[in-house]
């Protein structure tokens, strides 16, 4: 039995699986771009068809909105009829001033008559001059009075105008932002009309250096130079970009409000300076952490934070800490983990 025993322990230690070796997964092989300065490279960007002039349609006076007689998007003439506020509140106002002056004027007679008639008095002795006096600053009392009530009905029969807002030029309204039965303040916004004539492309750049020169990328057709007429003077406080405007040469009927263009803009970079650089867009990792790229140090992926200036059609431009001339991972960058084993792929 113990001979048959041993024999059972024996097999059974024989047929034991050995262990599988693991197996060893190579590197991700890497693609490679070089970063570059953005000096002496255009930069292209997303523009805005606007109007040289635009203007704020609002009432001189407050009230309620009687009627809105515009659409947005409706093409208007040089005095037409935009919005008019009840009158009832106006033509009161009006009546009050009117019934004012006429007052005042009254004011007036009472006070010449009395002053002619203390002179008389004066002249045969049985009032003193004294007397003269106190009616001479009666009547100059009365005379600013009226000169008072004058204005101020001047002002009432202009607000009866004012009731009324028409375009002040022929244009087309692009926003409305206001409704009848709507309560406004003077001064309110109510829509903005772009006047007909000049086109300008508006764009936001990431500095105020903005180049002088650039031309609007039409696919079936020839491109279209455009000139630097402004950039603003602070950037805006969201997006910390400047807006800058550019005058298109030709005919503004050719270019339709709010149509969105591409833009290449001539010259040096954006920002004036040759700290701006230029990467492959597919270079960014806009992940949770923030924007960033990667560069292979001792064949391990690193991660290097850097600041997005402006996003173009194949490449970003950044501000790093990088030299031009580094290497950075140009695909796949959102599968990277620090510390993760990659193979740079020779071009």
């Amino acid at each position: 039995m113990a001979l048959i025993l041993s024999l059972a322990l024996g097999l059974s230690a024989c047929s034991r699986p050995q262990a599988t070796p693991a197996v060893q997964t190579p590197a991700p092989w890497v693609r490679m771009a070089p970063v570059e300065s953005a000096s002496g490279h255009a930069i292209t960007l997303s523009g805005t068809i606007k109007a040289r002039q635009e203007s704020a349609v609002a009432f001189q006076i407050g009230g309620r909105i009687l009627a809105r007689h515009v659409e947005a998007g409706q093409t208007v003439r040089a005095g037409q009829l935009l919005f008019a506020l009840d009158p009832r509140d106006v033509a009161a106002a009006e009546q009050a001033a009117v019934a004012q002056l006429a007052a005042a004027e009254a004011a007036m007679t009472t006070a010449q008559r009395e002053l002619e008639r203390q002179r008389q008095l004066v002249a045969q002795g049985f009032v003193s001059p004294q007397t003269l006096d106190r009616m001479e600053l009666s009547l100059r009392d009365a005379m600013s009075r009226l000169d008072a009530a004058r204005a101020q009905a001047t002002q009432a029969r202009n607000a009866r105008g004012y009731a009324e807002v028409r375009a002040v030029r022929d244009g087309v309204i692009t926003e409305v932002m206001a409704e009848a039965g709507q309560v406004v303040a003077a001064g309110q916004s109510l829509a903005v009309l772009a006047q007909a004539g000049e086109r300008e492309v508006e764009v936001h750049l990431p500095s105020a250096a903005a180049p002088s020169n650039g031309r609007i990328l039409q696919p079936n057709a020839p491109d279209t130079r455009v000139t630097l007429r402004e950039v603003a003077g602070a950037a805006d406080p969201q997006s910390r970009t400047w807006r800058a405007r550019y005058r298109i040469a030709g005919a503004a009927e050719n270019w339709p409000l709010g149509t969105v263009v591409r833009l290449q803009l001539d010259g040096a970079s954006p920002s004036g300076d040759d700290a701006v650089q230029r990467v492959p867009l597919g270079a960014l990792d806009e992940r949770a952490e923030g924007p960033r790229v990667w560069r292979v140090v001792e064949g391990r992926a690193e991660p290097v934070p850097v600041d997005v200036l402006a996003l173009e059609a194949d490449h970003a431009r950044i501000r790093s800490p990088l030299s031009n001339g580094d290497r950075v991972i140009a695909l796949g960058t959102h599968r990277l983990t620090p510390g993760m084993a990659v193979r740079e792929l020779t071009p």
